[in-house]
């Protein structure tokens, strides 16, 4: 993919950055993968604002992706490169030899007419989804399962990856995008490669409107409400309210929420970097 920079002909377009969609290669998704999403504007079964700054934002379809990849052994087509409002990265349909199709997460470098396998008995190529027992040292993979036939649940962002560093019985050690360094494992799946859209992270919208397209409004700061409203609100003037924290009173800036004695501490060798 490549960026596309706009001549500022209105003042929305002047910092305007945009994907230039070149690796799309369908006008429209599979109907048959497809079923309606409706949206909530972050209001509960009461009606009453649970999530702030959600509202309004284009009608979308929801495409149904296959995190699992647990159809062994079948090789699988791609018929198209296609976008989905619904991520960051770019999506593949694909075409199995036994006639059914699936949507997956596109890898970057994946291209239409390339085949795809996953199982055992595939083979370290980019889309092919394959035991991390399998998996050669050094390998960068995405869509990462937490627990076997799960589904993944690792590195599905635009651009992320992480990378298979070492094997040691059961489990596998993997460096995940975080930095943090963590076991899994060995018969969990993993999808070979990172996830297209690289370059999403230097789109810059141009204008507010472009925000209220994806469904989110204006987000206030605490600072500038009421005492009311917000625990660092209030004050004559300009006076900034207090220590940094969220609006339920949690302090922000640094204070660690990870609970002392969680179950996945054992699978952390290394923790993120700040």
């Amino acid at each position: 993919m490549g960026l596309k920079k706009f001549k500022p002909i209105t003042p929305g377009q002047r910092h305007k950055v945009n994907s230039d969609y070149s690796e799309v290669t369908a006008k429209g998704p599979e109907k048959s993968l497809v079923k309606g999403k409706s949206k909530s504007g972050g209001r509960n079964n009461d009606g009453r604002m649970t999530m702030r700054y959600i509202g309004g934002g284009h009608k979308q379809k929801y495409r149904a992706i296959d995190f699992k990849r647990e159809k062994h052994d079948v090789p699988a087509t791609v018929k198209a490169i296609e976008y989905d409002p619904n991520r960051t990265a770019r999506i593949a349909l694909l075409y199995y030899a036994d006639g059914e199709k699936r949507y997956i997460i596109a890898p970057e470098g994946l291209k239409v007419g390339d085949t795809v396998v996953s199982g055992s008995k595939a083979t370290p190529n980019v889309g092919n989804a394959m035991f991390l027992s399998d998996i050669p040292m050094g390998t960068v993979i995405h869509n990462i399962e937490l627990k076997p036939g799960k589904g993944g649940a690792i590195a599905r962002g635009a651009g992320t990856y992480a990378q298979l560093n070492a094997r040691e019985g059961k489990y596998v050690t993997i460096k995940m995008p975080s930095g943090e360094t963590r076991m899994i494992l060995a018969n969990c799946l993993a999808t070979i490669g990172s996830v297209s859209n690289s370059e999403h992270n230097l789109v810059v919208s141009g204008k507010a409107g472009r925000s209220r397209w994806l469904g989110r409004r204006p987000r206030v700061r605490g600072v500038v409400m009421n005492p009311v409203d917000h625990p660092m609100g209030g004050g004559e003037g300009k006076n900034s309210g207090g220590h940094p924290r969220s609006r339920n009173g949690m302090p922000a800036k640094g204070y660690k929420t990870r609970a002392k004695k969680k179950y996945s501490d054992k699978f952390i060798i290394e923790r993120r970097k700040k």
